[in-house]
């Protein structure tokens, strides 16, 4: 038989694979595409089993127990994974002594906490200078319960704000005079009436008291550049308690779990606090009337889990400080190893785990 007759040789294809994600491209300079617009970094979610990055804690949960699961990643974590922190550990026993530790009890409510706050008040932790001005640039959480103005009482307005530290004390707590006639009470969710606003502090004082808190004896430009003593400040939705408040605070010293990459949605969509809380720490909050104490403890509680993370990054810390892919050029890119291209790739956004180790707000 001629040998033109035979079927062709299929050739082999080089394939080239992420080392961070695992895709696998025909070109190397797709490789390099995929890299610039991935943003793989050690500060990305990945599988404590097979190492795979991912873009958020909700796609590696479906990494790990989705329907498209990895066999061999959903075998071990069934067996040894936290089903909150998504971690793996050496055996059931060992997962058993975390789970006590990881599922946390819902905090106390507000009126445990200030007997007297069904009643229009002011509570300030002792001297603000005195008890907090030595604590340098502590978070502290913020929460805001809103009622409603205008001629269908949609308009947002500010009634109620506390504040309170790392260890869950409250800083300060006040109801708020609405600058414009309440329409709305929205007592279903608020449990405010006219009398908690009857005596309650004006705006403009609730701004000055807060200020101070933040600042922590901070100079303004000092503030808007680098922070120094100022207080990082927590929250759920951040824009939307600054602005009923009318307040503005520089966007470096803001930690907003609703804008947080990795416990966003894959389409980077906001969870609500009440998914976040129920899914990474273990409660149920808002089942009734909003607390927000219980608020303020939920989101400092993510905000603690989140920056506790061990991001270890090798050497002088290259993913942190360098300018990623901008240095170099197309040609040199696709000849390095997909190794030496995550090296180089850089995240798109500030991990909290930074807050720790002191680096500078303004580096991602």
């Amino acid at each position: 038989m001629d040998s033109d007759s035979y079927p062709p040789t299929k050739a082999l294809t080089t394939r080239y694979k992420c080392y961070a994600c695992y895709k696998q491209y025909k070109k190397k300079e797709h490789l390099v595409e995929h890299m610039k617009i991935s943003y793989h970094s050690a500060h990305q979610p990945r599988c404590a089993v097979c190492q795979k990055h991912c873009k958020s804690f909700e796609s590696l949960r479906e990494h790990l127990t989705g329907p498209l699961a990895k066999t061999n990643c959903l075998g071990i974590f069934s067996d040894r994974g936290c089903d909150l922190c998504l971690e793996v550990f050496d055996s059931p026993s060992s997962l058993n002594k975390h789970r006590e530790m990881c599922c946390l009890s819902a905090p106390a409510s507000l009126a445990t906490e200030i007997p007297t706050c069904t009643e229009s008040q002011i509570y300030v932790s002792g001297s603000i200078d005195e008890s907090y001005a030595c604590k340098g640039g502590e978070a502290v959480a913020i929460d805001c319960e809103m009622v409603g103005g205008g001629s269908d009482g949609s308009l947002d307005l500010c009634a109620r704000v506390c504040l309170l530290d790392e260890d869950e004390n409250i800083i300060f707590h006040s109801y708020v005079q609405p600058q414009i006639p309440v329409t709305n009470y929205r007592y279903e969710v608020t449990g405010l009436t006219e009398k908690h606003l009857r005596d309650a502090m004006p705006l403009k004082e609730v701004q000055n008291k807060i200020l101070e808190i933040l600042y922590n004896g901070e100079s303004i430009g000092k503030l808007r550049l680098s922070g120094g003593n100022a207080r990082l400040l927590v929250g759920h939705s951040l824009d939307h308690d600054l602005d009923c408040l009318r307040m503005f605070y520089p966007d470096h010293l803001l930690r907003d779990t609703a804008k947080y990459r990795p416990l966003m949605k894959t389409n980077l969509v906001s969870h609500s606090l009440k998914y976040l809380v129920q899914t990474y720490l273990g409660y149920n909050i808002q089942t009734g009337v909003h607390d927000p104490y219980e608020d303020c403890v939920s989101v400092m509680r993510l905000y603690k889990r989140m920056r506790a993370q061990n991001h270890h990054v090798e050497g002088s810390g290259i993913q942190s400080i360098c300018g990623g892919f901008d240095f170099w050029k197309p040609k040199e890119l696709e000849k390095m190893t997909p190794e030496k291209l995550y090296e180089i790739s850089r995240s798109n956004y500030r991990c909290w785990c930074l807050d720790l180790k002191g680096q500078q707000p303004g580096l991602i």
